[in-house]
This record gives structure tokens, C-alpha cells and sequence, in this order.
């Protein structure tokens, strides 16, 4: 098979960077993890006993772009690490790297996860590949593993609101069929030309998107470093580490104007580093 992309695990932990809240479309389990990416699927082998990952894949090239293998993330770490206040985070998620995902599957997934639970948003994804998504057959050494591609705008456009109900996405339904029908009216590659701001501020006039999941989108889509994505648990880690009380919008205000084009890779490190170790708001 050609398509095999082989990842020294010194660069890249694949269970940090799937779990530090930038996809839901992918599978852990003990010897293999899955990916689903738009139209593409990776299945990565999960030897303990070697000390790079075996990515057999349906396209590498897409997956080089994926796990963003060309930049330099030694350097960028030595540069946050600058701040003393990130050098545990960093060394907690070191083999965390920012994913460069599908722009349609990113806005419809991060739309179902506004007020939502990991185990509901991952469970709602799948059931929208599986029942609208097309369905493939991968091949791997002499087994075949059956995935289903993300849904085409094209086909979004033709689901109910009993559709999305059943997949789970509750009250969000009216607020994402409205989402469909504006996305008619977008190129969304056209939005890659435009400025980080200016971007924003589109997200956030679409159905279902506020300032946090515009942020989250422009990181995990638009692979923009200058934004800062605040939730409960960037929130709690501000307040630990700075002592004081801010709302969110000052508090990503704040952390852009400290980490600036490097806030992105900040965010990654310090949400994993919070969540993971649940770190409550300290009483000064």
C-alpha cells in the first residue's frame, strides 16, 4: 500500500492531539486509532513497542497536511516556553499539534458542540456520517474496515429537522438547518484570503456560531494562530495562573496581546493542561 505515512512519536502524540478538544471524529481503541477527516480516513497502529506511528491512509499527502508535519513545533515550544507560566502545560501535552481540518466538517461539527458534551457531539458526528455520509471500504494488510465519508453541502441541504433531531443535536437543530442555507451563499475557500478579524466576524453572523466557536473554528480550520478560544477551562487556568477575574472576551483579548501569532499553539497546551488535571479557579 502506498499510502502509508510514518510519524516519529517524538514529534507528534496522536492520543493528545485527538483528545485535546480540536476533533471529534475519531475512534481510540487499544491497538488502532481511526480518523475521519471529510472525505478521508487514516488507521493508525498503536504499537507500544515501536517509537513512530504507522499511518495507513487513503491519502498521505492529505495526511502530512492533516497532522501539519512541516512545521517546526520544537521551536515553537522553546519560543512559549519563554513563559515560565507554559513550561508545565507544554511538557504535560508536548506531543500535542494542531490539526488542519476539513473547513465544512469543522463549522457543522463545532455548530453541534456550542453548550454540549464531548461523548454527545462525537456520537451525533458519527450518526451523520453513517446515515448521510457515503459509505467506503478501506483495505489494510488482508482485512477491509468499512468508514463513511462527512456529508456534502449538497447533501445537508436536503435533511429535515427530524433528520438532525435524530442524530441528536437537540435544540441546535433549527440554528443548524438555518446554518446550511447560509453556507449556500459562501465560497468557503474565498474565506481563506480574508484577514483573521474580518473572518471572525463573518463566523460569527452564521446561525449557531458565537465569538468561542468562531475561534475555534478559524484555529481548527483556518489554522489561525493570532485567536484564542476561551471556554470554562481556559477561564479557570486564567484565573488560576493570573489572579484575577476577567470576562472572556477580555480574557482572549489579554492572552492574544501576550502570545500573539503563537496563541493558538498557547491555547492547545493550556486546555489540555487545565481540563486534564481539572484545575479550579483559585481563591485569592
Amino acid at each position: 500500500m502506498k499510502n502509508i505515512l510514518i510519524i516519529d512519536k517524538k514529534i507528534l502524540n496522536i492520543v493528545q492531539t485527538l483528545e485535546c478538544g480540536q476533533i471529534f471524529s475519531f475512534e481510540i481503541m487499544p491497538e488502532y486509532i481511526k480518523i475521519f477527516s471529510g472525505n478521508n480516513f487514516g488507521l493508525i497502529i498503536n504499537n507500544q513497542q515501536k517509537d513512530y506511528y504507522e499511518v495507513y491512509c487513503t491519502d498521505k499527502k492529505y495526511f502530512e497536511n492533516f497532522f501539519d508535519m512541516q512545521t517546526n513545533y520544537m521551536e515553537i515550544k522553546k519560543l512559549l516556553c519563554r513563559d515560565k507560566i507554559l513550561v508545565k502545560p507544554i511538557h504535560f501535552g508536548e506531543g500535542i499539534r494542531i490539526l488542519k481540518q476539513d473547513i465544512l466538517e469543522t463549522i457543522i461539527s463545532f455548530a453541534i458542540s456550542a453548550n454540549n458534551n464531548i461523548k454527545r457531539i462525537k456520537k451525533s458526528i458519527a450518526l451523520l456520517r453513517e446515515f448521510y455520509g457515503t459509505k467506503n471500504l478501506f483495505y489494510y494488510n488482508d482485512s477491509k474496515v468499512t468508514y463513511y465519508t462527512f456529508p456534502t453541502l449538497e447533501k445537508l441541504n436536503s435533511l429535515t429537522l427530524e433528520d438532525w433531531l435524530k442524530i441528536g443535536v437537540g435544540y441546535r437543530a433549527p440554528q443548524i438547518l438555518k446554518l446550511i442555507q447560509q453556507l449556500n451563499n459562501i465560497n468557503l475557500n474565498k474565506l481563506k484570503e480574508l484577514p483573521t478579524e474580518i473572518l471572525r466576524n463573518e463566523l460569527i453572523k452564521l446561525s449557531g456560531i458565537g465569538p468561542k466557536v468562531a475561534d475555534c473554528i478559524l484555529l481548527f480550520a483556518f489554522h489561525r494562530m493570532n485567536v484564542f478560544p476561551v471556554d470554562t477551562w481556559i477561564e479557570k487556568v486564567y484565573n488560576n495562573f493570573f489572579g484575577t477575574s476577567f470576562n472572556r472576551a477580555e480574557i482572549r483579548n489579554n492572552l492574544i496581546k501576550k502570545y500573539g501569532n503563537l496563541s493558538g499553539y498557547a491555547q492547545q497546551f493550556l486546555f489540555y493542561y487545565g481540563r486534564s488535571l481539572k484545575i479550579k479557579i483559585k481563591v485569592i
